[in-house]
């Protein structure tokens, strides 16, 4: 490449292309014909490029100009302080585990939504300037790229990948030697594994890649495929990610000097082990086992993303031991403690999540509701508590806009609403922007998506053995004037793919409507070894090849991240009819609700908490109906009304001017009722409010005077539990209520506490009080902590307070003591409560 064009190297190797469309019309610029043929890949375009072609650009001074500017505002963009950087007290570093990442199409490194998430919250943290330093594998074949057979069945493709031919760089010694990073096997045998460094704007993305010649071929393929493999690859992939990623992290920061993380971040469990080799580290520095674990749980946080126990990572037990244990054991870490970390009713599994649990000391779902099917999943790790106590919050999950939206309504946006583009703010201006500039934006997006629909269309029945002659109908398949619905998604039996062919004649009426057609979208992956979903797939081909209708329902193959921008820009409502409650969040409605779309979904994940009526529809559930198949029919049912009665009669109503203007009131509202609520740039700074920089102060707690707190702690908490037996809810009376309670009066408690070994300040005594329930609970109860007044000779202590009766109704109450430090997270974490052998205070009428 000439001299004067190497500012294009740099802008190359630094992703932040993918969101920036500015970088990508000077990539254009290179060469328009290839950069079409390359699929929009900057990597492949310069590799591609004629070399005479790029003699003549370096002579160009306009382009010159153009290429100095966007190398300046890379610069800029990587160095000038953002909002992270006026936090006080926050983490140094987060590092970020994640199997798998979607960054770009040219990056095909993720499977789904998790890795599309990731992704996202990589691109997000660069732009606020949070520093996270990623870790993930680097798959050499990837997921897998789909097409289907003659007969409508999904064929996985895995094409090989050349790294150097990825926006990818080799992370190497001074001596320019590779980095090797190694993990232990049985048998003497050892994983090893190179350092590819992907730039994800301000955010390094280390990648582990295990095809290197120092491996034997079975370790070799450790990283050849995302998902692939029996149980014991996966548990080799996991190894390295979790084992090798912090060494990986330790090299990185030894070598470029950046900041070693305070907190680490675990998203879903498959990088659990993470937690164990830093154990490891830190017992080789003189640590017991228990203060290590404590120092480690302090940083450490834990995403779940699964409301269903079957889609968790679990290894038979036996599997654990041969490669923590025997000739592959660490000299500081028994792996009986390690064993006991993932621990679960089914004594012969190790449970990846529950280890992540124990390891970690915040531990997220990612949205309300989820928050709350994962307190159920996992209460039996916090006995006694409350469900409402279990310490699992929920951050909802957010979508990077710049990634997502279409480029005309950003502009628009950006002239129309920069408070909004520049600081996410003032979202209310979105009323003020004309509904011709909203529908013209919308037509343009949708005839965008019919046009490359079509294209893939016709490449998938050439695959499928179609002839040309044969594909003339595709010129009018679809219409960019006709109601457009989009379903993309992977492909489990829970999220009901077909659905909407539970009544095939009724979905016809819908599409041919002749004053209100409907057409629709779909896409999207079943896992390779599962077969019930690759026939849910077939089942929605052959509808769809039906000659009376293909032209109204299309199914596209391999669904990726470029699909994805295509169909969430373009259509006009986003479908989604998954079981509920088991979409934990979903992330494609925020996607098509950012690009004006109208969402179309059973509440669920975070539909069911942003949903307010009029910024789209809710399908309503048959929760109570235990029978899948009646549910199935009811749920179908409501849909085809909705589409039938609601949706296309809002759409094709229109004015004079012939813009549906009821439709753009709900689509301006859609816009500025959730625009500032779907954005990754609110979850990323819920991530740094609400856990990395507690997790971070945590950590520095712990750590500080070589591992002071961390010991302390470690002790306090051993203590505790051996003298726990000990402590009891010996006494509670209740006074000053008289016979007849009324609201406004006040309940004066006091409870006679033995402690046992223990001492005041190590428990909190509280009283739990609030409305009582048909079997004489309470239901979800406040708490008021007792003062300590005294403690007798004999180690009983007296605890007073008074309960206000603030309500009316049934009410109760009673006393439990529960282990108290300041170092703690929640009453919960040591999972210790004592309550009285005998309910108290359960009154016999109601509250006046």
């Amino acid at each position: 490449m000439p001299q004067e064009l190497s500012a294009l190297g740099e802008l190359v190797h630094n992703l932040r292309w993918s969101w920036h469309p500015e970088t990508t019309d000077l990539f254009a610029e290179v060469d328009p014909r290839l950069w079409e043929q390359v699929g929009h890949d900057p990597v492949a375009l310069l590799g591609a490029v004629d070399p005479a072609r790029l003699t003549e650009l370096a002579a160009d001074r306009r382009f010159l100009r153009r290429l100095a500017d966007a190398a300046d505002d890379l610069r800029e963009y990587m160095t000038a302080p953002r909002w992270y950087q006026t936090l006080p007290d926050a983490a140094r570093a987060i590092a970020y585990f994640s199997p798998e990442y979607g960054i770009a199409a040219p990056l095909p490194q993720y499977s789904g939504g998790l890795g599309i998430l990731a992704g996202d919250h990589l691109k997000a943290a660069s732009d606020l300037g949070v520093p996270i330093l990623a870790v993930g594998l680097l798959y050499r074949h990837g997921y897998f790229t789909q097409s289907l057979s003659p007969e409508g069945w999904q064929l996985e493709h895995y094409p090989s990948l050349d790294a150097g031919g990825l926006p990818l760089a080799l992370l190497k010694e001074e001596d320019g030697t590779p980095v090797k990073i190694r993990v232990g096997l049985p048998e003497g045998r050892t994983l090893h594994a190179q350092l590819w460094v992907a730039q994800v704007g301000r955010v390094p993305l280390l990648l582990l890649d295990s095809d290197v010649a120092d491996n034997d071929t079975a370790a070799r393929d450790v990283t050849d495929r995302l998902y692939g493999g029996g149980t014991d690859h996966r548990l080799m992939q996991e190894l390295l990610l979790g084992v090798g990623g912090v060494r990986a992290i330790r090299a990185y920061c030894r070598i470029t000097g950046h900041p070693e993380p305070e907190v680490f971040h675990t998203n879903e469990g498959h990088a659990g082990f993470l937690g164990l080799e830093r154990i490891r580290e830190l017992t080789e520095a003189r640590l017991s086992f228990d203060e290590a674990l404590e120092a480690v749980r302090a940083g450490t946080v834990f995403t779940t993303h699964t409301p269903v126990p079957a889609g968790i990572d679990r290894f038979p037990r036996d599997m654990i031991e041969r490669h923590f244990g025997g000739d592959n054991a660490w000299p500081t870490v028994e792996v009986e403690r390690i064993l006991a970390l993932g621990a679960e009713d089914d004594p012969g599994r190790f449970n990846m999540a529950i280890m992540g649990m124990r390891l970690a000391q915040r531990v997220n779902g990612v949205s309300k509701l989820h928050g709350q099917v994962s307190r159920e999943m996992f209460k039996s790790l916090w006995p006694g508590f409350d469900l409402d106590e279990v310490p699992i919050g929920s951050i909802t999950n957010g979508v990077h806009a710049p990634t997502w939206v279409g480029r005309e309504l950003m502009e628009l946006a950006g002239r129309e609403l920069p408070s909004v583009v520049e600081r996410g703010r003032g979202w209310d201006g979105v009323q003020k922007i004309s509904d011709d500039d909203i529908w013209e934006i919308r037509g343009v997006l949708r005839r965008r998506l019919v046009e490359g629909a079509r294209v893939r269309l016709r490449q998938s029945w050439r695959d499928r053995g179609a002839s040309d002659a044969e594909l003339g109908w595709i010129d009018d398949a679809l219409d960019p004037e006709v109601l457009t619905i989009g379903f993309a998604r992977r492909v489990p039996s829970y999220k009901r793919l077909t659905l909407m062919l539970r009544d095939p004649e009724r979905l016809r009426s819908l599409l041919l409507d002749p004053v209100k057609p409907v057409q629709i979208v779909i896409a999207g992956k079943a896992h390779p070894a599962d077969e019930g979903g690759k026939k849910l797939i077939q089942q929605i081909v052959k509808f769809a090849d039906e000659a009376d209708v293909r032209h109204r329902i299309v199914f596209l193959p391999d669904y990726d991240m470029a699909l994805g921008q295509l169909m969430t820009q373009g259509c006009d409502v986003w479908l989604n009819n998954p079981l509920r409650p088991l979409e934990a969040s979903g992330t494609s409605g925020m996607k098509s609700a950012l690009n004006g779309g109208l969402n179309l979904s059973i509440r669920d994940g975070w539909w069911d908490e942003w949903y307010d009526g009029t910024n789209g529809w809710a399908i309503p559930t048959a929760d109570g109906v235990l029978d899948t198949d009646k549910r199935d029919e009811l749920e179908a049912g409501a849909l085809y009304d909705l589409i039938e009665h609601e949706v296309s009669d809002r759409f094709y109503d229109r004015a004079g001017d012939g813009l549906p203007r009821r439709w753009l009131e709900m689509v301006k509202h859609t816009l500025a009722s959730l625009g500032p609520k779907v954005l990754a740039g609110r979850m990323l700074r819920d991530y740094v409010v609400e856990l990395y920089t507690p997790a971070a102060q945590a950590a520095r707690a712990l750590s500080a005077d070589s591992y002071a707190g961390a010991k302390a702690f470690a002790a306090w908490r051993l203590r505790v539990a051996k003298a726990w037996p000990g402590v009891r809810v010996e006494h509670v009376e209740g006074s000053g209520v008289g016979d007849t309670p009324e609201v406004g009066a006040a309940l004066e408690l006091r409870a006679t506490i033995a402690l046992g070994d223990l001492k005041p300040d190590d428990v909190l005594v509280q009283a739990a009080y609030g409305r009582v329930g048909p079997h004489d609970e309470l239901e979800h109860p406040a708490y008021l902590s007792l003062t300590p007044t005294d403690v007798d000779d004999d180690g009983r202590a007296h605890h007073t307070g008074v309960v206000p009766l603030d309500r009316t109704g049934p009410f109760g109450y009673t006393v439990r003591v529960v282990p108290h430090h300041p170092l703690a997270a929640s009453p919960a974490e040591l999972g210790l409560i004592t309550v009285p052998e005998e309910p108290v205070g359960m009154t016999n009428g109601t509250l006046r």
